[in-house]
């Protein structure tokens, strides 16, 4: 059984749309108190709940009808990534956001496939954080892009292990994480020191060369071969 709506975040706050609705699940309420101050003040954002284990969670959830749930993964009863894979069958419109103290390496594959739209760790700033929800809320992914660059190495592992990835050019692949993050093209020719034009060209080729034509196909396919990887980076 789903839950009914969509948020609509086609216009500005100042033009009509609501806030975003934000469901808080964490397992400390310091935790949740600390989050409560960092957005409420945003007037994009609107914290409509607190969840304190896995099971009263779903049961907010599917209460509250939340935009999107942050969620911790590491919870008592039932943890983030089985409640983010029960919502996800329920209703596949309803966004996710895990956050956790720890990288969860080797667990990249179980994160993406439970239908969480990003994956952030707690040490993310404030402004980070406000900025991913939104992201997430429109529709976006959100990977740390100090996650996204530990995995250039393991990428270049993997590539063996699927023929369409050896087609992949360099700046291909540079194009393909900026993707994953949920740059936009012009935050993308910001980095790499090219054009929006050619982000755009580097775009449909990958698309192409993959055979893959979402954001959210390119983001698994960067996710399950290394590209996005659950590490944390010191810099």
């Amino acid at each position: 059984m789903g839950f009914s709506g969509e948020t609509n975040l086609s216009t500005s706050k100042l033009g009509g749309a609501r806030p975003i609705r934000v469901l808080l699940a964490d397992d400390h309420p310091v935790v949740r108190w600390g989050l409560t101050c960092c957005l409420s003040p945003d007037e994009r954002l609107m914290v409509i709940g607190e969840a304190a284990d896995g099971l009263e969670t779903l049961r907010k959830a599917r209460e509250l009808l939340p935009d999107v749930i942050l969620m911790d993964i590491d919870m008592p009863g039932l943890n983030g990534l089985s409640v983010t894979e029960t919502l996800h069958r329920e209703s596949p419109q309803l966004k996710v956001l895990l956050f956790s103290m720890h990288p969860y390496i080797g667990h990249v594959d179980r994160i993406l496939k439970s239908g969480a739209r990003g994956f952030l760790l707690k040490d993310t700033r404030p402004t980070d954080l406000i900025a991913a929800i939104i992201k997430v809320a429109s529709g976006g992914t959100c990977f740390s892009p100090t996650i996204a660059r530990q995995a250039l190495t393991q990428f270049a592992q993997n590539q063996a292990s699927d023929p369409r990835a050896q087609n992949l050019t360099a700046r291909e692949r540079d194009v393909l994480i900026g993707i994953a993050e949920g740059l936009s093209n012009k935050a993308m020719a910001t980095r790499l020191g090219i054009s929006a034009r050619t982000i755009e060209t580097h775009r449909s080729h990958i698309m192409r060369k993959l055979n893959i034509h979402t954001v959210a196909g390119l983001t698994r396919y960067a996710v399950s071969h290394g590209l996005i990887a659950m590490e944390k980076l010191r810099d």
